[in-house]
């Protein structure tokens, strides 16, 4: 799949995927094009030499592979604006959005077109991305196609669609999530006595090698944390304390409401 990506949505994510994919080898910059109603806030993607475009129909003219990623209350909208331009023989649709199902995009192309969602998170701008992707309807060879341009941006796991809104949680909120405790850390360590950019350096990097002992080992968490909690010490005193105050549960519960909250989220 070689031919221009379109990005109908130049918010966070939709950016995002534009930076990465301008990164890797799959795609030239000047492939790639961006649609975005109001065009203040694309300067960054026109610098690295991606097209930018506020007219959706031409960008759909213009590209193979067509990545909604606009807002649920948008797509709607977006669908009939484009779909007498979209052509199911030329045309692939990859949706990001929250809470909108194959078939829910389905109805509103009023064609047989080849759909997959995608979940990344925001960290595809530096080809460190989550991404899950359903399909239905569509061929193995296109969905690993499709699969392929996101392995370049970090790691792919293909579910069943049923479980894509557990993904956004886990895949997508969860960069949220990690980022408050590297956050609530390096408070901890100004109040030790580091200075706020020493504090954040050690907790970005602790939670990096945490993550790559996990990744490379393929270790449970709790094989690791044995290594680091001697009898009587300092982090077994640390880690009950946490747990004593509710952080597991804590964590669990944001992670559930955050779950129930997307059955609500096109409404």
């Amino acid at each position: 799949m070689k031919g221009r990506i379109a990005i109908l949505g130049g918010g966070n994510l939709g950016k995002a995927i534009a930076i990465g994919l301008a990164s890797t080898e799959q795609y030239e910059a000047n492939h790639i094009l961006v649609t975005k109603r109001r065009m203040h806030g694309v300067e960054d993607l026109q610098k690295l030499g991606i097209q930018t475009t506020s007219d959706n129909r031409e960008a759909v003219k213009e590209s193979e592979l067509i990545l909604l990623c606009v807002q649920p209350k948008q797509l709607e909208y977006l669908l009939i604006e484009i779909r007498d331009v979209l052509d199911p023989k030329q045309h692939v649709l990859v949706s990001t959005i929250t809470g909108v199902s194959i078939s829910d995009i389905a109805r509103l192309t009023l064609e047989d077109f080849p759909i997959i969602r995608a979940m990344p998170n925001t960290a595809i701008a530096i080809r460190e991305s989550m991404t899950c992707l359903a399909a239905q309807n569509t061929s193995d060879d296109l969905l690993k196609q499709v699969q392929a341009i996101f392995d370049v941006m970090g790691a792919t796991l293909v579910i069943d669609e049923e479980m894509m809104a557990a993904a956004t949680v886990l895949g997508a909120s969860g960069i949220a999530f990690c980022l408050r405790y590297i956050r609530a850390a390096a408070q901890g360590g100004i109040q030790m006595g580091f200075h706020a950019e020493e504090a954040q350096k050690i907790a970005v990097q602790v939670c990096r090698g945490a993550a790559s002992l996990i990744l490379q080992n393929e270790q449970h968490p709790e094989t690791e944390i044995d290594k680091v909690t001697t009898p009587q010490g300092c982090t077994i005193a640390g880690l009950n304390e946490m747990e004593h105050n509710g952080l597991s549960s804590a964590v669990i519960k944001g992670i559930m409401t955050s779950h129930r909250r997307i059955g609500n989220i096109t409404d």
